[in-house]
């Protein structure tokens, strides 16, 4: 995906930040007192820091930090002031009420401080904004400035009375007026500044998080497309672009169908198409053909992103390899299926095979036998030669059945040395006693180990469907009374149910 040019907007973006103060400094804060105005300088400086903090949703110890700062310095200007009032007016009226004023605001100040992490709220950041700016604007314009109009007469030789009604003329009438239009222009310039600064924050946040989208997007192992509504490719990750060995020039504009035929262009892909376009989404698995020409399983999702008018505006589709989750999925099915140690088919999926070879039979009209084995002479071999040779032994002996029926028979290992086998579609009782003959013969043959040979025979006992009864749990009970009286027969013995000859 196209990822922004962030870092130059980032950078506009900080610099206007960093511009757009809520209290900008303006000579008519001048008192005419240096120090005086210095200080207020700093203190313009420390609200519009804490003013860009609190806007642009600082981290809490970074605007507590600021807070503390603005508590600490306001009071030490305090002072400062407080010694300079005091010095040309002690006792005065004026004085005192000031300083009542400083003791208010820092009280105020460190109040708001000290619930400033439950006041995160645009129209809560705001008011406090707004109340340091108004608060310092009248402090600076109206009361600094009366007071220092005072002192400095008082420097210029004139008596008390003479430098109060001075300052107290020039505070009145068209200064008055003056100073009430600077509060309502500050006040309203706060307001627009603190708007804008929402917008550049708000306008931060949804750059960084498509940032962070793109950037996800591009380092996915996922292969991932935007088309338009007719199918054409309108972008696509680096992982997309390696699926199919095209860069992103080259796919730009081609038809979806065309780059992945296997996924969208089949029947099921036009089914999954329409369906994503029905109800706005689709996922499910598919079969995939690699660049390579290898077919692989893959999880394909396919999503409708639409417009203000909700009409459909781009597909967006994420290709997921699932072929190592199908085999480990097969993998786990094979060994809940099947006997470890021979690979035959166990219990669980003898139980299956059994009901679809009744079925069939049933709705061929044939005969099924079922047949259970117990191996003649394991048990010493077993015993003497070990696990380990017995173990072979029953590897072997599987695979001489299996190679001595057909392909659609059954033989499956219950445990130990006993095998059931399915043998379906059979015409009569004889065909089953051929095929068992045989199998007895191969099942008797010698076994070349690896430092000597052995030889097992088989035992095997024959329950016929439909002929000696329909159910499953009866056939396998009644293969087992045929095998028994088959062992009592001696070696090598085959035996149908009821113990009885073939007919």
């Amino acid at each position: 995906m196209t990822v922004p040019p962030h870092k130059r907007t980032m950078t506009t973006l900080d610099t206007l930040t960093a511009h757009t103060e809520i209290f900008p400094w303006s000579d008519n804060f001048a008192t005419g007192i240096d120090i005086v105005d210095e200080q207020h300088h700093k203190l313009v400086d420390l609200l519009n820091r804490l003013a860009s903090h609190m806007s642009c949703g600082a981290a809490e110890v970074e605007i507590y930090a600021v807070f503390d700062e603005l508590a600490d310095y306001t009071v030490y200007h305090f002072q400062t002031e407080e010694g300079i009032w005091n010095e040309f007016l002690p006792g005065d009226p004026l004085t005192l009420a000031h300083e009542r004023t400083h003791h208010d605001f820092v009280a105020e100040v460190l109040r708001v401080r000290s619930i400033a992490n439950v006041l995160s709220d645009e129209e809560s950041v705001e008011q406090i904004v707004s109340f340091l700016t108004n608060w310092l604007a009248f402090h600076i314009l109206e009361d600094d400035t009366h007071l220092a109009r005072i002192v400095i007469g008082l420097q210029k030789g004139l008596t008390l009375n003479q430098a109060t009604e001075a300052a107290s003329l020039l505070m009145k009438g068209a200064a008055h007026m003056l100073i009430q239009s600077v509060l309502k222009l500050y006040d309203n310039l706060s307001a627009r500044t603190m708007a804008l600064r929402r917008e550049i924050n708000q306008r931060r946040r949804a750059e960084e998080k498509l940032r962070l989208s793109n950037n996800i997007i591009e380092s996915s192992a996922d292969a991932i497309f935007v088309t338009t509504p007719e199918g054409l490719i309108t972008d696509v990750n680096p992982a997309f672009c390696q699926d199919v060995q095209r860069t992103r020039e080259e796919l730009l504009g081609q038809p979806i169908a065309e780059i992945k035929p296997g996924l969208l262009a089949s029947d099921k892909g036009m089914t999954v198409w329409n369906q994503a376009l029905q109800t706005g989404h689709w996922a499910g698995e598919l079969a995939n053909r690699r660049s390579d020409g290898e077919l692989e399983s893959v999880w394909l999702t396919l999503s409708i992103v639409r417009d203000d008018g909700l009409g459909t505006q781009h597909f967006v589709g994420v290709v997921s390899s699932i072929s190592q989750l199908v085999q480990r999925y097969h993998a786990l099915e094979a060994a809940a299926n099947h006997d470890a140690l021979t690979g035959l088919p166990n219990r669980r999926l003898l139980e299956d095979r059994l009901s679809q070879a009744v079925e069939r039979c049933k709705r061929n009209g044939t005969l099924l036998a079922v047949c259970l084995i117990d191996l003649d002479g394991f048990k010493p071999i077993n015993d003497t030669l070990g696990h380990d040779v017995g173990d072979q032994v029953l590897c072997v002996v599987g695979q001489r059945m299996s190679q001595a029926l057909r392909g659609a028979d059954t033989v499956a290992r219950l445990g130990g040395d006993e095998f059931v086998l399915l043998i379906g579609d059979l015409g009569a009782a004889h065909d089953a006693a051929r095929m068992l003959g045989r199998l007895l013969c191969d099942v008797s043959h010698p076994i070349d180990l690896d430092a000597q040979t052995v030889q097992v025979g088989a035992s095997i006992g024959v329950a016929l469907y439909p002929t000696h009864t329909t159910s499953m749990e009866e056939l396998l009970k009644f293969a087992d009374t045929a095998m028994y009286a088959a062992k009592a027969q001696g070696k090598g013995c085959l035996q149908f149910y009821p113990p009885a000859a073939a007919g």
